[in-house]
């Protein structure tokens, strides 16, 4: 393991800049989760070769293989922007697998972990966008209420039937909790999603952002792509001076950096597996 200390280091410093520019810009630029890649695998390699052990670069390169295609699901997934997908990359390369079968028990215990950590994280930030956004926020949410509300009471009118064929009344009581409960976070969602919605001036673009309405100039059309604008799109936006709906995420990346330091912490400082404390976690949410 001490050969691995090294890397939480830098792994530690990249991802805190990383954190630092999503903040700020919400990007994360392709030099520094390139270089965090790059140094990360010729570290292993350079290491490998020192140690006359060459498992060490190879764990390594499967590392990154394995999250290159989780990042790749995320991506087209639409979970994640570029910049978050290729930081997961860095990360698995930067992973201290010593064995196969670490693959399945840090590798998977690492990503429980980050799903977990994003998903508390998400919901604060959620929370932040909708109290700061306090007008728009009621507003969306009374439009997503209105809208659906007919399906709502249709799932009423259902679980009553349901009631009446299974003459159970805590059966109905629990059906009506958990749809109302479901229309409120869905309608919740969706109006925090609205908010996210903003009309930007084509000079403060940048490469990846999400267009949410397409765009006409010069004959040429500017679909909304999974990709984003592409530089040549944002160079013809600001030669015709226009401005554009586009859609903000959720800055993400520090959810990495939460996920990564304990991590660090579970392997360096407390000495177990991380995939016991997944574990542990996962008992206490339930």
């Amino acid at each position: 393991m001490m050969e691995h200390y090294f890397l939480f280091f830098i792994g530690f410093v990249w991802i805190l800049f990383a954190t630092i520019q999503d903040l700020k810009t919400r990007e994360v630029a392709n030099w520094l989760n390139f270089s965090l890649i790059a140094f990360a695998l010729a570290y292993k390699a350079f290491f490998s070769l020192e140690v006359g052990d060459l498992n060490f670069f190879l764990y390594g390169l499967m590392g990154f293989a394995i999250f290159f295609g989780l990042a790749f699901a995320f991506y087209y997934g639409r979970v994640f922007a570029g910049g978050d997908a290729k930081l997961l990359m860095g990360i698995g390369a930067v992973l201290p697998f010593e064995r196969y079968s670490e693959f399945i028990s840090l590798g998977g215990g690492f990503f429980i972990l980050f799903l977990l950590t994003g998903l508390v994280w998400t919901v604060l930030c959620s929370g932040y966008i909708a109290l700061s956004n306090r007008g728009s926020f009621m507003k969306n949410f009374k439009i997503q209420w209105n809208k659906n509300l007919f399906l709502f009471i249709l799932a009423v009118i259902v679980s009553v039937i349901l009631q009446m064929a299974f003459k159970s009344w805590i059966f109905w009581i629990w059906s009506i909790v958990v749809l109302f409960a479901f229309v409120i976070l869905y309608d919740y969602v969706k109006a925090v999603d609205n908010c996210m919605i903003k009309l930007v001036d084509a000079k403060k673009l940048t490469e990846g952002d999400w267009l949410e309405q397409e765009v006409k100039i010069r004959g040429k059309l500017i679909r909304k792509s999974i990709h984003g604008l592409s530089w040549e799109n944002i160079k013809l936006l600001r030669e015709a001076g226009k401005k554009v709906w586009i859609k903000e995420g959720v800055p993400f990346v520090p959810a990495f950096l939460i996920s990564y330091l304990i991590m660090v912490y579970v392997l360096a400082v407390l000495k177990f597996e991380l995939g016991d404390l997944v574990l542990v976690l996962m008992k206490i949410f339930s």
